[in-house]
């Protein structure tokens, strides 16, 4: 591959993408990795989040986190589920209930709801508030998952957390029909921690759905949720409306529940249970939206208007459309948090909002890894994910010739993705990851033909040599022309890019 990161002297990462995967993903191996710590242009102030920690420099706390690795790894994966909470109930109850010694905020939905909650966690860190934030899945750390105060938890605290509640986990596992999962058991691992530190507000993603996920032992004093669409359709329903139905479980009595735009089938069932538990609904485009949106620097500049009134000139470090609603979704859920529009007029202090906005960062979410030619990862992986990337890149790039690469899973819409994608390819490269659930690309490449014609397709089952494949095609341009590259179709697929470009 031309231009590769580092120097002469420093090995290839492509030489080693075995060894570097392999090492990365010790574990259930559809939770490869997925996401990294972008770097975009930031102004205004206020910290940034965290990269993506690297193995434990220690060698001894290294090997405690693959033993804690390897433990977690021999229980059901993600993909394997019991629709059922009895398990994690269970052991909140051993464990005395600590999902209970704080507020939270609760996020479902299909698209956007990783972004919006590091949104939401950015203004409330603003605003001097001790944060835990719970998101899925994990790039080359799985303490990625539990942060407190905007960054993963260490290792060592990691490793002592497990520790500490293994016994009662054992304890739960032998009154249970099926032990504890591995999204379970990490759950647990959360609660307990955000109780420890303490936080002041635990902001949760949940994993899936909504009813009989995980997370949904906590009663989320704001439920938000972001734009539903097809999506895990084998187990959430075929349709919006039965998507809706169960992610309508996290809305709990007296919440406030904040609603991103919605298909209608899928509003009026979040409409209904929000009147079942005399829930207060703010919904965006009618009491809360983007006002105006202006291309930027690195991003965006947005004039929001809140539960409280509007908040103008606050820069957004992300590109596209969809990233400005999540803005909205996520201002609205802090205000509702503060009170704001219910037991308070005034808006949030408006130098300390844009302060927190101007830091945020969503990675792996059209983050650009390489320049000359420019690389981009996107972790777009259902039809509505791949619209609104295909959108952002053609307002926020000025790209002559884009090429694709695209490694998809076996269980989505994978034509769909395409179809999404073909107006701004000129060419195609398809692969696959290392994950067992991705699609062979032999057969990828059968859908892509029909799609994109058999002259704008190629083939490079290993990812590798896909992205060299990709990245000499957008060269073809010449040094100074408008030749670039989107990594698509997976989040594991990015992740497993990021890697080999240089960012693991």
């Amino acid at each position: 591959m031309s231009e590769a990161p580092g120097t002469s002297d420093t090995p290839d990462p492509l030489d080693s993408f075995d060894e570097i995967i392999e090492a990365e993903t010790t574990r259930d191996p559809d939770l490869a990795v997925i996401e990294a710590g972008s770097r975009t242009l930031r102004t205004q102030g206020g910290p940034a989040q965290a990269d993506v920690p690297a193995r434990p420099e220690d060698p001894e706390v290294d090997k405690a986190l693959r033993e804690v690795e390897a433990e977690l790894a021999t229980r059901w994966g993600e993909t394997k589920l019991e629709p059922s909470v009895s398990r994690i109930a269970a052991l909140m109850d051993v464990l005395g209930e600590p999902q209970r010694s704080y507020p939270s905020i609760h996020i479902t939905g299909t698209n956007g709801k990783t972004s919006t909650a590091r949104m939401i966690e950015a203004l409330l860190g603003a605003f001097e508030l001790r944060t835990g934030r719970y998101t899925s899945p994990h790039v080359q750390s799985i303490t990625e998952r539990i942060s407190l105060d905007g960054a993963p938890i260490t290792a060592e605290r990691f490793i002592e957390t497990y520790q500490d509640i293994k016994p009662y986990v054992e304890m739960v596992d032998g009154q249970q029909e099926y032990r504890l999962s591995f999204f379970e058991v990490l759950t647990g691992m959360a609660y307990a921690a955000f109780a420890d530190a303490p936080v002041d507000v635990a902001v949760v993603e949940v994993g899936m759905g909504g009813s009989w996920d995980a997370t949904n032992v906590i009663d989320g004093d704001v439920a938000v949720v972001t734009p539903i669409d097809l999506d895990h359709t084998d187990r959430l329903g075929e349709t919006h409306a039965q998507i809706a139905g169960e992610k309508s479980g996290i809305i709990k009595q007296d919440a406030t529940v904040i609603l991103a735009q919605q298909p209608v089938d899928a509003a009026q069932v979040l409409l209904k249970k929000a009147v079942e538990v005399d829930a207060t609904v703010a919904r965006e485009g009618l009491e809360f939206g983007v006002v105006d949106r202006q291309v930027a620097v690195g991003g965006q500049l947005l004039t929001l208007r809140g539960l409280g009134g509007e908040y103008h000139e606050v820069y957004l470090p992300l590109h596209g459309a969809h990233q400005a609603h999540n803005a909205a979704v996520a201002l609205a859920a802090v205000e509702a948090f503060f009170g704001v529009g219910a037991q308070r007029a005034e808006p949030l202090d408006i130098d300390t909002v844009r302060k927190a906005f101007a830091a945020v960062s969503s990675p792996g979410r059209l983050e650009v890894v390489r320049r000359s030619p420019t690389v981009v990862l996107d972790a777009a992986h259902n039809p509505a994910g791949a619209e609104a990337t295909a959108e952002a890149v053609r307002e926020a790039f000025d790209f002559t010739r884009l090429i694709g690469v695209v490694g998809a899973s076996g269980d989505k819409n994978v034509r769909g993705l395409l179809e999404a994608f073909e107006p701004i390819f000129a060419e195609v490269v398809v692969t696959q990851n290392s994950s067992p659930r991705a699609m062979d690309a032999d057969e990828l490449a059968a859908i892509a033909v029909e799609v994109f014609g058999d002259e704008r397709v190629q083939v490079e089952p290993r990812l590798p040599d896909a992205l060299e494949a990709a990245i000499t095609l957008a060269e073809e341009e010449g040094e100074f022309a408008g030749g670039g590259v989107l990594v698509t179709g997976s989040v594991i697929t990015v992740g497993e890019a990021r890697l080999l470009l240089g960012k693991g």
